[in-house]
C-alpha cells in the first residue's frame, strides 16, 4: 500500500510543487517554472537511476512543459489547471476496453461475475470522464482554492467511493452466486 501512495505522489510531484509555490507566493510564472524543473529532473533522475519509464511518464512530461509554457506565455494558471483532466480523459479512454479491469482481479471473482466487472470498467471509464470535464468546468473559472478542493478532495473521493460501492456489489454478488451454486 506504501508503494502505491509513493507512486501517486510521484505522479502528481509537479502539481503539487506548482500549487505550493502559487499558493504561498501567488507567482505563477514562478510556480509554473519550479513545476516544469521539477518535472524535468523527477524523469531525468527516473532514467538516471535505471528505472523504467512508460508511455504516461513521458506524456504527463509533455504536458507539464507544453501547458506550462502556455501557462507562462499567458500568466493565465488555468492551462496547468486543466492538465489532471487530459490525463482523466486519457485513462478513461483505456478503460473503455471491454475487460480490462480482469487482470487486476482475484482469478475466483473473475471466475464468477466477469460480465460484473466489465461493466465495472465502463462504469470507470464513465467517472474518469465525468471527473475530467469537472476539472476543466472548475479550472475554466481559475479558482486555485476551489482546484485545489476539486482534485484533492472530489476527484479523489469520487475514486474512493467508486472503490468501495464496486467491491460491496462484487462481494453481494460472489456470495449470492456461491450460495446459489452450493444450494444454501
Amino acid at each position: 500500500m506504501k508503494a502505491v501512495f509513493v507512486r501517486l505522489a510521484s505522479d502528481f510531484l509537479s502539481t503539487i510543487v506548482f500549487l505550493v509555490i502559487y499558493l504561498t507566493t501567488d507567482n505563477v510564472i514562478l510556480a509554473t517554472s519550479v513545476a516544469i524543473a521539477g518535472a524535468i529532473a523527477q524523469v531525468a533522475y527516473a532514467h538516471l537511476k535505471g528505472n523504467s519509464l512508460g508511455y504516461m511518464t513521458y506524456a504527463s512530461l509533455a504536458l507539464v512543459i507544453v501547458l506550462g509554457t502556455a501557462t507562462i506565455f499567458t500568466q493565465d494558471p488555468r492551462f496547468v489547471l486543466a492538465k489532471p483532466s487530459i490525463a482523466h480523459f486519457a485513462v478513461g479512454t483505456i478503460m473503455l476496453k471491454p475487460g480490462w479491469m480482469l487482470r487486476y482481479m482475484p482469478p475466483r471473482v473473475t471466475e464468477i461475475i466477469p460480465e460484473y466487472v466489465t461493466m465495472a470498467g465502463y462504469a470507470w471509464a464513465a467517472l474518469m470522464f465525468a471527473l475530467g470535464a469537472g476539472t476543466i468546468v472548475v479550472a475554466a473559472r481559475g479558482d486555485l482554492k476551489l482546484w485545489a478542493f476539486y482534485i484533492s478532495v472530489v476527484a479523489i473521493g469520487a475514486k474512493i467511493a467508486a472503490f468501495v460501492v464496486q467491491y460491496v456489489v462484487f462481494r453481494i454478488v460472489i456470495v449470492s452466486r456461491l450460495r446459489a451454486a452450493t444450494g444454501g
